[in-house]
Protein backbone atom coordinates (compact mmCIF):
# COMPACT_ATOMS: atom_id res chain seq x y z
CA UNK A 1 0.00 0.00 0.00
CA UNK A 2 1.41 3.40 -0.99
CA UNK A 3 1.83 5.77 1.90
CA UNK A 4 -0.19 8.96 1.74
CA UNK A 5 2.26 11.81 1.34
CA UNK A 6 0.00 14.01 3.44
CA UNK A 7 0.37 11.72 6.43
CA UNK A 8 4.14 11.66 6.12
CA UNK A 9 4.22 15.44 5.87
CA UNK A 10 1.99 15.84 8.92
CA UNK A 11 4.13 13.50 10.99
CA UNK A 12 7.28 15.34 9.91
CA UNK A 13 5.71 18.69 10.78
CA UNK A 14 4.76 17.52 14.28
CA UNK A 15 8.22 16.06 14.83
CA UNK A 16 9.88 19.28 13.69
CA UNK A 17 7.67 21.39 15.97
CA UNK A 18 8.60 19.12 18.88
CA UNK A 19 12.29 19.45 18.02
CA UNK A 20 12.06 23.23 17.68
CA UNK A 21 10.29 23.58 21.02
CA UNK A 22 12.88 21.36 22.70
CA UNK A 23 15.72 23.43 21.26
CA UNK A 24 14.09 26.65 22.47
CA UNK A 25 14.07 25.17 25.97
CA UNK A 26 17.65 23.91 25.71
CA UNK A 27 16.49 20.30 25.71
CA UNK A 28 17.39 17.29 23.60
CA UNK A 29 14.56 16.67 21.09
CA UNK A 30 15.19 12.94 21.44
CA UNK A 31 14.07 13.19 25.09
CA UNK A 32 10.48 13.76 23.91
CA UNK A 33 8.31 10.80 22.87
CA UNK A 34 5.52 11.38 20.36
CA UNK A 35 2.44 9.27 21.06
CA UNK A 36 0.07 9.25 18.08
CA UNK A 37 -3.47 9.32 19.48
CA UNK A 38 -5.28 6.83 17.30
CA UNK A 39 -8.60 6.72 19.14
CA UNK A 40 -10.57 8.20 16.23
CA UNK A 41 -9.04 6.17 13.39
CA UNK A 42 -9.17 2.55 12.31
CA UNK A 43 -6.43 -0.04 12.28
CA UNK A 44 -5.62 0.67 8.63
CA UNK A 45 -4.71 4.26 9.53
CA UNK A 46 -2.57 3.02 12.43
CA UNK A 47 -0.78 0.59 10.13
CA UNK A 48 -0.09 3.40 7.67
CA UNK A 49 1.33 5.59 10.42
CA UNK A 50 3.42 2.63 11.59
CA UNK A 51 4.85 2.20 8.11
CA UNK A 52 5.65 5.92 8.16
CA UNK A 53 7.84 5.34 11.20
CA UNK A 54 5.64 5.88 14.26
CA UNK A 55 5.81 3.27 17.01
CA UNK A 56 3.91 4.81 19.94
CA UNK A 57 0.09 4.92 19.81
CA UNK A 58 -2.51 6.06 22.32
CA UNK A 59 -6.07 4.84 22.84
CA UNK A 60 -8.85 6.12 25.10
CA UNK A 61 -10.99 3.04 25.69
CA UNK A 62 -9.96 -0.48 26.56
CA UNK A 63 -12.62 -2.27 24.54
CA UNK A 64 -12.03 -0.23 21.39
CA UNK A 65 -8.29 -0.77 21.67
CA UNK A 66 -8.83 -4.50 22.20
CA UNK A 67 -10.83 -4.71 18.98
CA UNK A 68 -8.26 -2.66 17.08
CA UNK A 69 -5.03 -4.16 18.44
CA UNK A 70 -6.05 -7.56 19.76
CA UNK A 71 -4.42 -9.42 16.87
CA UNK A 72 -1.65 -8.84 14.38
CA UNK A 73 0.07 -6.17 16.44
CA UNK A 74 3.75 -5.57 15.60
CA UNK A 75 6.11 -6.53 18.41
CA UNK A 76 7.69 -3.08 18.51
CA UNK A 77 4.41 -1.13 18.64
CA UNK A 78 3.95 0.45 22.08
CA UNK A 79 0.36 1.01 23.15
CA UNK A 80 -0.59 3.68 25.69
CA UNK A 81 -3.91 3.93 27.54
CA UNK A 82 -4.61 7.65 27.84
CA UNK A 83 -8.31 7.60 28.67
CA UNK A 84 -10.16 6.95 31.90
CA UNK A 85 -9.84 3.38 33.17
CA UNK A 86 -12.77 1.64 34.81
CA UNK A 87 -11.63 -0.80 37.45
CA UNK A 88 -13.57 -3.67 35.85
CA UNK A 89 -11.41 -3.24 32.74
CA UNK A 90 -8.12 -3.53 34.65
CA UNK A 91 -7.48 -7.14 33.58
CA UNK A 92 -7.83 -6.32 29.89
CA UNK A 93 -5.78 -3.15 30.32
CA UNK A 94 -2.89 -5.07 31.85
CA UNK A 95 -3.00 -7.63 29.05
CA UNK A 96 -3.18 -5.08 26.23
CA UNK A 97 -1.35 -1.86 27.13
CA UNK A 98 2.34 -1.20 27.59
CA UNK A 99 1.81 2.04 29.56
CA UNK A 100 -1.24 3.34 31.45
CA UNK A 101 -1.37 7.15 31.76
CA UNK A 102 -4.71 7.47 33.54
CA UNK A 103 -4.15 6.19 37.08
CA UNK A 104 -6.14 8.74 39.05
CA UNK A 105 -7.60 7.14 42.18
CA UNK A 106 -6.93 4.48 44.79
CA UNK A 107 -9.35 1.96 43.25
CA UNK A 108 -7.49 2.03 39.94
CA UNK A 109 -4.14 1.63 41.69
CA UNK A 110 -5.38 -1.43 43.56
CA UNK A 111 -7.14 -3.02 40.57
CA UNK A 112 -4.16 -2.59 38.26
CA UNK A 113 -1.74 -3.81 40.92
CA UNK A 114 -3.82 -6.94 41.51
CA UNK A 115 -4.18 -7.75 37.81
CA UNK A 116 -0.52 -7.03 37.04
CA UNK A 117 0.52 -9.38 39.85
CA UNK A 118 -1.78 -12.09 38.50
CA UNK A 119 -0.31 -11.62 35.02
CA UNK A 120 3.24 -11.60 36.37
CA UNK A 121 4.17 -8.42 34.53
CA UNK A 122 5.46 -5.10 35.80
CA UNK A 123 3.30 -2.38 34.30
CA UNK A 124 4.57 1.18 33.76
CA UNK A 125 1.97 3.74 34.85
CA UNK A 126 1.55 7.49 35.23
CA UNK A 127 -0.47 9.34 37.83
CA UNK A 128 -3.05 11.57 36.16
CA UNK A 129 -3.45 14.90 37.96
CA UNK A 130 -6.15 17.47 37.26
CA UNK A 131 -3.85 20.47 37.67
CA UNK A 132 -6.29 22.88 36.02
CA UNK A 133 -9.08 21.89 38.41
CA UNK A 134 -11.64 21.54 35.63
CA UNK A 135 -14.77 19.68 36.70
CA UNK A 136 -15.02 18.13 33.24
CA UNK A 137 -11.53 16.61 33.43
CA UNK A 138 -10.46 13.37 35.06
CA UNK A 139 -7.46 13.21 37.35
CA UNK A 140 -6.54 13.39 40.99
CA UNK A 141 -6.47 16.67 42.85
CA UNK A 142 -2.84 17.80 43.25
CA UNK A 143 -3.28 17.58 47.04
CA UNK A 144 -4.04 13.86 46.65
CA UNK A 145 -0.86 13.14 44.72
CA UNK A 146 1.46 12.33 47.66
CA UNK A 147 -0.92 9.72 49.07
CA UNK A 148 -1.46 8.15 45.65
CA UNK A 149 2.28 8.08 45.00
CA UNK A 150 2.75 6.26 48.31
CA UNK A 151 -0.01 3.82 47.40
CA UNK A 152 1.60 3.16 44.03
CA UNK A 153 4.95 2.59 45.70
CA UNK A 154 3.30 -0.19 47.69
CA UNK A 155 2.24 -2.01 44.53
CA UNK A 156 5.25 -4.06 43.55
CA UNK A 157 3.91 -4.83 40.09
CA UNK A 158 3.31 -1.20 39.11
CA UNK A 159 6.18 1.01 38.00
CA UNK A 160 5.37 4.69 38.56
CA UNK A 161 6.99 6.52 35.66
CA UNK A 162 5.67 10.03 36.23
CA UNK A 163 2.69 12.35 35.97
CA UNK A 164 0.11 13.13 33.32
CA UNK A 165 -2.32 16.02 32.85
CA UNK A 166 -4.69 17.60 30.34
CA UNK A 167 -4.77 21.35 29.90
CA UNK A 168 -7.95 23.35 29.18
CA UNK A 169 -8.91 23.79 25.54
CA UNK A 170 -8.15 27.46 24.83
CA UNK A 171 -7.66 29.63 21.75
CA UNK A 172 -4.20 30.81 22.79
CA UNK A 173 -1.84 27.95 23.60
CA UNK A 174 0.19 30.25 25.85
CA UNK A 175 -2.68 30.07 28.35
CA UNK A 176 -1.81 26.43 28.94
CA UNK A 177 1.73 27.19 30.08
CA UNK A 178 0.87 27.64 33.80
CA UNK A 179 -0.83 24.22 33.82
CA UNK A 180 2.18 22.43 32.38
CA UNK A 181 4.54 24.35 34.63
CA UNK A 182 2.44 23.41 37.65
CA UNK A 183 2.64 19.71 36.78
CA UNK A 184 6.42 19.92 36.46
CA UNK A 185 6.67 21.68 39.80
CA UNK A 186 4.41 19.10 41.42
CA UNK A 187 6.72 16.38 40.08
CA UNK A 188 9.72 18.22 41.51
CA UNK A 189 7.98 18.61 44.90
CA UNK A 190 7.18 14.89 44.99
CA UNK A 191 10.78 14.04 44.20
CA UNK A 192 12.03 16.24 47.04
CA UNK A 193 9.55 14.73 49.46
CA UNK A 194 10.48 11.17 48.55
CA UNK A 195 14.19 10.57 47.99
CA UNK A 196 14.79 8.02 45.27
CA UNK A 197 11.48 8.71 43.54
CA UNK A 198 12.40 9.00 39.87
CA UNK A 199 9.29 10.19 38.03
CA UNK A 200 11.20 10.74 34.77
CA UNK A 201 8.10 11.25 32.63
CA UNK A 202 5.70 14.14 32.22
CA UNK A 203 2.87 13.27 29.82
CA UNK A 204 1.35 16.58 28.80
CA UNK A 205 0.47 18.42 25.63
CA UNK A 206 -1.88 17.57 22.77
CA UNK A 207 -2.48 18.90 19.25
CA UNK A 208 -3.47 22.39 20.43
CA UNK A 209 -0.61 22.98 22.83
CA UNK A 210 2.20 20.40 22.59
CA UNK A 211 4.99 22.90 21.71
CA UNK A 212 4.32 24.79 24.96
CA UNK A 213 4.24 21.51 26.88
CA UNK A 214 7.64 20.56 25.46
CA UNK A 215 9.05 23.93 26.45
CA UNK A 216 7.79 23.27 29.99
CA UNK A 217 9.38 19.83 30.26
CA UNK A 218 7.05 17.28 28.65
CA UNK A 219 8.73 13.97 27.90
CA UNK A 220 5.59 12.53 26.27
CA UNK A 221 3.16 14.43 24.05
CA UNK A 222 -0.13 12.95 22.89
CA UNK A 223 -1.01 14.17 19.38
CA UNK A 224 -3.97 12.96 17.34
CA UNK A 225 -5.60 15.50 15.02
CA UNK A 226 -2.33 17.02 13.79
CA UNK A 227 -1.30 13.56 12.58
CA UNK A 228 -4.47 11.83 11.44
CA UNK A 229 -6.80 14.66 10.39
CA UNK A 230 -5.63 15.20 6.87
Amino acid sequence: MTLTLGLQERIAQVQERIAAAARRAGRDPDAVTLVAVSKTVDRAAVDEAYRAGLRQFGENRVQEAKAKFGSGRPADLTLHLIGTLQTNKAKDAVALFDVVHSVDRAGVVDALGKRAAQAGRRLPVLLEVNVAGEASKQGADPAEAPALVARLAGQGWLQLRGLMTMAPLVADQEETRPVFRALRRLRDDLRRATPGLGLPDLSMGMTNDYPVAVEEGATIVRVGRAIFAG
